[in-house]
């Protein structure tokens, strides 16, 4: 990139661009080599995320859900324990979970959304979250978080379950 600046600056120099047009092709490059920076940064981290997992909400009658997804959609559901059932679907499996709501609580509402990482090491996640200034909840064999609006996120292996 000091290349590239360097390049700009010595064509300014020489008259082939105006001080406007040395700006605007600083700034762009910047940018360019800010995102790539960026891009980067994200293609090393041990935190890929391939999949959602699941999505649990609370509802009103997880009855009257359950049996709506599955009749319209064709989920399957399973894991039915009079409160919360798991419906999947896909090739990965993902799922919804509705669960009766909590007394007092409004409905309907998403508790949290898990996603499935693509490596999963529970102390490389565990120090990653760490490190980003997280502090990770171990649930079973997955991590939650909180996303900068106080949003449960919840983070995990292939096999997690809600």
């Amino acid at each position: 990139m000091e290349h590239e600046f360097a390049h700009l600056v010595a064509e300014f120099e020489r008259g082939r661009m105006t001080r406007r047009q040395l700006i605007r092709r600083l700034a762009i490059t910047a940018a360019a080599a800010s995102t790539a920076t960026a891009a980067a940064a994200a293609a090393d981290s041990p935190l890929k995320a391939i999949a959602v997992n699941h999505i649990s909400y609370q509802v009103a009658d997880y009855g009257k859900t359950r049996d709506f997804y599955a009749n319209l959609l064709g989920m399957k559901a399973s894991e039915d324990d009079g409160r919360t059932v798991r419906l999947t679907f896909g090739a990965d499996e993902t799922c919804l979970v509705p669960r009766t709501a909590r007394a007092g609580s409004p409905t309907p509402r998403i508790d949290h959304i898990a996603y499935t990482l693509e490596h999963w090491d529970k102390d490389a996640v565990k120090a990653e979250l760490e490190r980003r200034g997280f502090a990770p909840r171990l649930d079973n064999n997955s991590f939650h978080v909180a996303d900068p609006d106080g949003f449960d996120v919840q983070i995990g292996a292939r096999s997690d379950k809600a």
